[in-house]
């Protein structure tokens, strides 16, 4: 079996010392006088690229998301004690799995099925055997070496409904994926074959004719060679001696204490059919960005692999339901209105600046743009009144935001989240910068998203910390 990743970092103290208030927490900024930039933030960079080398986080790789370090932080300044943690935008979880770390209660709304699936291996995985799983990479080795070697013919196929512009993976590449299809069909355990339906999404971009640089797209569109061979089994193998490794980890740390924990694979707008009011202690999130990065699209191939999807249309409820929706979703639409909420003078003026530019392009110009702005403003109306029908009274809302620019105009969209969550009745107690800068240029030098950007303009990202009085 291939030896597991090296650069592996396995904290000693996993916060040992901060649990349930054993420590003291960072001085809180103003307080009484509202949200406001303090210029600096007590908070550790969110940024999800450190997670790429510790145990569990390094599963699946995750365009976005949290660093394990800024949900420490938030749990160690806001919970004295075992409560229940609510991220309503779960991706693959690293708020979930630090919260059960630690001996938290956790819940995710995630409305992905591939991100929701990995989350609910994530937190399940310790009941898994280390070494059954090693057994059945042993297991996978053998067959996957004797059906390569033999040359028979795969009984999997690719999904059918699963169609791209360009060939997604090479024929040699393919009858490898197929066989890895084939193995995991005999794998009885659900635990297991779970575990090797995410090492092989995970992985599965990787071998593939696609990358993500930054979106999904065809690697030639980069500048780069097609992959025509690949060691598709090695990388499995691999995979999978992390997972083991990283589980006999996880089940040290749960010793003595088995934290609840449920995914929940809707829209968090849905809340009220899943949660009883007043049921969380802390909320940590952060919903999409208002930079039309397309989750659903760019997850296509694991939903159509993973048989979550068979054909085009049932792609349409994660588009319909999708927090801000996406441009292309309602950029033909005449004008979508703000909602009562939303409706405050700031707002409405950005907003409406924004419906006024570049006319001449029709539906790439400012009123598409506004159209998607104004839908992403209404949803942050329904998410504040939905935090604030779970957050228990007292209870926080923690939620990482980044601003954005549309043709030109500056969204400063923390401040925009603080005037229409104190609109719905939340108190906002102070906005957190702990990345001053951050990179955009996807958004900034696009000629279809954006006029030249002010030199004045930055993308920056910001905590929004809001209070269920």
């Amino acid at each position: 079996m291939p030896e597991p990743s090296t650069d592996i970092k396995y904290p000693e103290r996993y916060v040992q010392t901060t649990l349930f208030g054993q420590g003291e927490a960072p001085e809180m900024g103003p307080k009484g006088r509202g949200a406001e930039f303090n210029g600096k933030s007590v908070f550790s960079d969110p940024a999800f690229a450190q997670n790429k080398t510790l145990p569990i986080h390094r599963w699946v790789p995750w365009i976005a998301g949290f660093s394990q370090d800024f949900v420490q932080d938030a749990l160690k300044r806001h919970l004295n004690g075992k409560g229940t943690v609510l991220d309503p935008f779960s991706g693959v979880g690293t708020t979930l799995v630090e919260s059960v770390l630690i001996g938290h209660d956790a819940v995710g709304f995630e409305i992905n099925p591939y991100a929701a699936l990995a989350c609910e291996v994530k937190l399940r995985c310790y009941r898994s055997d280390p070494e059954a799983i090693r057994r059945h990479a042993a297991c996978f080795r053998e067959f996957f070496e004797s059906a390569t070697g033999s040359g028979r013919e795969p009984r999997s196929r690719t999904p059918d409904g699963f169609k791209t512009r360009g060939e997604f993976y090479s024929p040699r590449v393919l009858r490898q994926v197929l066989i890895v299809q084939d193995f995991i069909e005999t794998v009885e355990d659900g635990g297991i074959r779970d575990l090797f339906r995410i090492a092989f999404a995970s992985t599965m971009v990787s071998y593939s004719n696609y990358s993500y640089e930054p979106s999904l797209g065809q690697r030639k569109s980069a500048g780069r060679e097609g992959i025509e061979d690949f060691p598709v089994g090695r990388v499995i193998e691999a995979k999978l001696s992390d997972m083991a490794q990283d589980i006999t980890w996880m089940r040290k740390r749960l010793v003595g204490r088995m934290p609840k924990s449920k995914v929940i694979n809707r829209s968090f707008f849905e809340c009220r059919r899943h949660l009883e009011r007043g049921s969380v202690d802390l909320l940590i999130t952060s919903p999409p960005y208002l930079n039309n990065y397309h989750y659903n699209r760019n997850t296509r191939p694991h939903l159509y692999w993973l048989g979550f999807v068979q054909k085009p249309k049932d792609l349409e409820p994660l588009e319909r339901d999708n927090f801000g929706k996406y441009w292309q979703t309602v950029r033909e639409e005449k004008c979508v209105k703000l909602l009562p909420g939303v409706a405050v003078p700031e707002i409405v003026e950005t907003v409406g600046l924004l419906r006024t530019k570049t006319p001449e392009k029709g539906i790439y110009g400012g009123n598409g743009w506004a159209n998607y702005a104004a839908s992403y403003f209404n949803d942050c109306y329904r998410f504040s009144q939905c935090a604030k029908y779970v957050l228990r009274k007292g209870g926080t809302a923690l939620v990482v935001i980044g601003n954005s620019i549309l043709q030109g105009v500056l969204m400063p969209t923390d401040r925009f989240l603080v005037k229409i969550a104190e609109s719905i009745g939340l108190e906002a107690v102070e906005i957190h910068i702990p990345r001053a800068t951050r990179v955009g240029n996807s958004i900034i030098q696009s000629g279809v998203r954006v006029e030249k950007a002010q030199d004045s303009h930055t993308l920056y990202e910001a905590v929004v910390e809001l209070r269920k009085r």
